[in-house]
């Protein structure tokens, strides 16, 4: 059975006027409703649901950035609905600030009298002010057009992530303009609150950045940046001028921006340090840098995200390979002091004795690719087999530009327990490994990382990683293309495929796709229409004739990434040319999965399926 998972993300501090008491507020979803939980930051009381009448925004693919606090009784938030309320710290009925596209990332002003957030409409992005009473804002208070909101970006195709000067005076965002995703190339940009207009702070061709973030004594802009082939940490003036890498290393110290709301580093109350979450090669670990030198000083292992710092304590969400998603709260200073203030999933995997990765490298094209490989759970054994090696399944990530990393995995620690070994590639074109290897995949998806996948099972092969002859793959969404591919073209290597919501027709996904990822392809395939042939050539349905292994396939009806057609229409390929497939819809289903019944029968389905063809065939 798999756990009846409950999600929490985003804890941020109430700002108390006048050093009263502080809130904690979080994301809590479970079973396609998100809503906001507030409790005391001391633990004094149990945490309440503030948003029981208007849910909250999603947390999930490509969500976040659901809300910002505003003085210390009262928040703002991005609504189920795409609307922006606010509430009360206590509950009570909500008060429309703004309706029309989908609110995101709201950021209360110093003073508590306007909200900058987020609008994403079908044709545009923008960054949008209005005052917190929901009507315009006048001049006298920075910003024009007392008729109605104000938006403030500049036209760019994507805005992320407002974020407010300690005195108001300046407002940055993190922006971006098509062909390219926020991680090939973006902005930094500051707006001078009463003008027209906005400056270029950090990033432009050839870098990408993200999470503008000022001091809070003012001093100073910290984001992230891969300027030096890492995204790492930066520290500018206000404005942008004299910015420096905090911590110049070879090591990631935020993921590709998929949605808004990112927090993976956090400034102390005093301006004089930094925590931010490092990616070793997929591990997480929390550290403290000092801006007046000395390095990074360890803190405490693990993934922490959603990092928020003040004089209560660091609030952060917190997992590992070996433990479920927490909030917790904690002195960076004295690590020892960390207390759960929410749990993600229903206790008792700490009992279950979950194992850690072991990062993996291989060949391939001349390259060394990375990956991650769990062994089965001491005493977990799977039917059948020879010499006591367990059949291994390859989870091939999404993205393309996602990562395989050590964090909590329900789905893997699924199947360590029936005795399967689990390899996930993080093939050229994973995000953690520095700028060069991620943009390796520049015109190669489908190519480049496809034949680092078929290294990597033929490295696992040969290392005796697994049984040679029980090997299945599985994947999701650009995972799920990558599954595809192998099952129609390298069918030798396996007994058995799933596809999750996979992509099967890079055509038809070019011209269907939401507008987040319109123009993804112009970048990882071509430009149409004079790549057209090599659309063809990559895509699964192209080659669903030559299917060789049984292949199942799961997908929501309401996917707005990768449309319920692209399954229909190869499923419908596989089987007229004779192949073995299965295939199951899941009804209000996106671009994953919401509702804990899903997850679970996934599984279970998933389970029924590589029984019956790798480890019985």
């Amino acid at each position: 059975m798999v756990a009846r998972s409950r999600v929490v993300a985003e804890p941020r501090f109430s700002r108390p006027v006048g050093g009263g008491p502080r809130l904690l507020a979080w994301v809590e979803a479970f079973a396609a409703r998100s809503d906001l939980v507030v409790a005391p930051a001391d633990g004094s009381a149990p945490p309440a649901v503030v948003t029981a009448d208007v849910g909250a925004a999603s947390v999930g693919a490509y969500g976040g950035g659901v809300f910002c606090w505003v003085g210390p009784h009262r928040l703002v938030y991005a609504a189920r609905d795409g609307r922006l309320m606010s509430i009360g710290a206590a509950g009570g009925p909500p008060v429309l600030l703004h309706e029309g596209g989908r609110a995101s990332a709201p950021a209360a002003s110093p003073d508590g009298s306007k909200v900058a957030f987020v609008v994403e409409r079908d044709d545009a992005c923008e960054v949008v002010v209005v005052g917190v009473d929901g009507t315009g804002v006048d001049g006298a208070g920075g910003m024009r057009g007392a008729d109605g909101p104000r938006t403030v970006s500049t036209g760019a195709d994507y805005c992320f992530d407002p974020a407010w000067s300690p005195d108001g005076s300046r407002l940055a965002w993190h922006e971006w303009t098509f062909p390219f995703m926020p991680w090939d190339e973006s902005r930094i940009v500051v707006h001078e609150v009463g003008r027209d207009g906005a400056t270029i702070a950090a990033g432009g061709a050839g870098v990408a950045v993200g999470q503008p973030r000022f001091a809070p004594d003012g001093s100073a802009l910290a984001f992230v940046s891969d300027a030096t082939g890492w995204m790492n940490v930066w520290v500018s003036r206000p404005d942008g001028s004299g910015a420096q890498p905090l911590l110049d290393e070879p090591a990631e110290h935020a993921e590709p921006t998929w949605g808004p709301g990112q927090r993976s580093f956090a400034w102390s109350p005093d301006a004089r340090a930094i925590a931010l979450n490092r990616n070793e090669r997929g591990f997480g670990r929390l550290v403290v840098v000092r801006r007046d030198g000395g390095g990074a000083r360890d803190v405490a292992r693990g993934w922490h995200h959603g990092l928020d710092w003040t004089d209560a304590g660091l609030a952060c969400v917190r997992s590992g390979a070996r433990t479920p998603t927490s909030v917790v709260v904690l002195d960076p200073y004295a690590p020892s002091s960390r207390r759960v203030v929410a749990r993600g999933p229903v206790a008792g995997f700490e009992a279950a004795g979950l194992t850690e990765p072991e990062p993996v490298t291989w060949p391939s094209g001349g390259a060394e690719v990375h990956g991650l490989l769990w062994r089965p759970l001491p005493g977990a054994r799977a039917r059948g087999g020879s010499d006591g090696e367990p059949p291994l399944l390859v989870l091939v990530h999404g993205g393309p530009h996602g990562q395989a990393t050590a964090g909590f995995a329900p789905r893997i620690a699924f199947f360590l327990a029936r005795g399967w070994a689990v390899l996930a590639p993080n093939a050229r074109g994973s995000t953690g490994y520095g700028r060069a290897y991620a943009q390796a995949l520049t015109g190669g998806w489908g190519d480049v990382d496809l034949g680092d996948v078929v290294a990597g099972i033929r490295h696992a092969r040969e290392a005796r990683w697994c049984d040679p002859a029980r090997i299945a793959a599985m994947g999701g969404s650009a995972g799920g293309f990558t599954v595809l591919q192998l099952a129609v073209r390298h069918g030798e290597l396996l007994r058995a495929a799933v596809s999750l919501y996979g992509v099967t027709d890079l055509l038809d996904l070019a011209s269907t796709t939401h507008r987040f990822e319109s123009h993804y392809l112009d970048r990882i395939v071509g430009v149409l229409p004079d790549e057209a042939a090599r659309y063809r050539e990559r895509s699964p349905i192209t080659h669903a004739a030559k299917v060789s292994v049984p292949v199942l396939v799961l997908q929501g009806d309401s996917d707005p990434a990768v449309p319920k057609a692209q399954a229909d229409a190869i499923v419908d390929a596989m089987r007229t040319h004779g192949g073995t497939v299965e295939y199951h819809v899941y009804e209000g289903e996106g671009h994953g999965w919401a509702r804990p019944e899903t997850a679970q029968d996934e599984l279970e389905r998933v389970e029924r399926f590589l029984a019956a063809h790798v480890l019985q065939a």
